[in-house]
């Protein structure tokens, strides 16, 4: 397969790759940015997982190679993002449930 590469094909994958690198640069910028502004917990965490889904994905695709691979792969690896963000929203909650029962102790006294 390299045997049959054009130097044109290379300068394309090379394009390609320097591209998801700056935009891999980009979003780690995006990321402090918004770890720096003053916005609640909880939109910050929506925001960091996202950008971070964000960048795993590239990082998959591209450099990884999954994004020419076969379609049986591709719904496994969409299956798995299902489960992956599935598992931040029961994160998500039982970090608030936790909240709510140290706020119901402080409240009531009663220390679980």
């Amino acid at each position: 397969m390299a045997e049959d590469m054009t130097l044109e094909d290379v300068k394309k994958h090379v394009r390609v790759y320097i591209g998801v690198f700056i935009a891999l640069a980009i979003l780690t910028v995006v990321t402090v940015a918004v770890s720096l502004l003053d916005i609640p917990f909880y939109p910050a965490l929506i925001v960091a997982l996202l950008i971070a889904s964000i960048k795993g994905s590239l990082v998959a695709a591209y450099f990884m190679h999954l994004i020419s691979e076969k379609q049986v792969v591709m719904w496994v690896l969409i299956m798995a993002g299902v489960f992956l963000i599935a598992m931040f929203i029961l994160f998500i909650f039982a970090y608030a449930d936790q909240e709510g029962m140290a706020l119901l102790s402080d409240l009531t006294g009663y220390v679980a």
